[in-house]
């Protein structure tokens, strides 16, 4: 599951080269080491002066443009066609991508991952308040029930209203008696 870390230091003149943004002029064999590589010289326009550059490229890709010469000059001009890396870079490279897409999967299943335990959490939240407001509404209906309990034994309006006709009734029909029968000279006067 877990592979070497790769080395951040490159391999030849090339590798570096390759890394800093910049089209090498020379392409040797992958195995080169920067001492390695034999020093540029003058050499007559259309002839190559090492003899035929073995290819680092795998078998069944067109070889690497040559660079171009202007007639006259010594130095050889960067060729506009993008040079094949060397097999170990290619390889490296290779790693890399794998390694990033494996990396891009676990991030993809992590976030689907936090994604349904988010929802859980959500519907966790959401059962607890309905609990929550059950258990509010429980609260209230057993309050309203004491209430009612209390208040059962009262008389209702009817009541009240027909015990005040009646007090009324009674309280006019006393006088009425109290004044015929001459009562009122039974109360002493102060």
């Amino acid at each position: 599951m877990t592979d070497a870390a790769p080395s951040t230091r490159p391999a030849n003149a090339a590798d570096a080269a390759l890394l800093q943004g910049q089209v090498p002029t020379h392409q040797g064999p992958a195995s080169q080491g920067p001492a390695s590589q034999a020093p540029t010289s003058h050499v007559p326009a259309g002839q190559n002066p090492a003899g035929p550059v073995p290819s680092a490229a795998p078998q069944g890709t067109p070889p690497a443009a040559s660079p171009q010469t202007v007639l006259g000059s010594a130095t050889p001009l960067p060729s506009p066609v993008a040079v094949a890396l060397p097999s170990q870079v290619a390889d490296q490279l290779a790693r890399i991508e794998d390694k990033a897409s494996r990396i891009e999967d676990k991030y993809a299943r992590s976030e689907a991952l936090l994604t349904r335990v988010e929802d859980r959490v959500e519907a966790a939240g959401a059962r607890m308040n309905e609990a929550a407001r059950q258990a509010d509404l429980a609260a209230l209906r057993g309050e309203v029930r004491a209430l009612a309990e209390r208040t059962r034994g009262l008389p209702g309006l009817g009541a009240l209203v027909l015990t005040a006709v009646i007090t009324a009734v009674l309280t006019v029909a006393l006088t009425l008696v109290a004044q015929r029968l001459n009562l009122q000279t039974l109360i002493p006067l102060r």
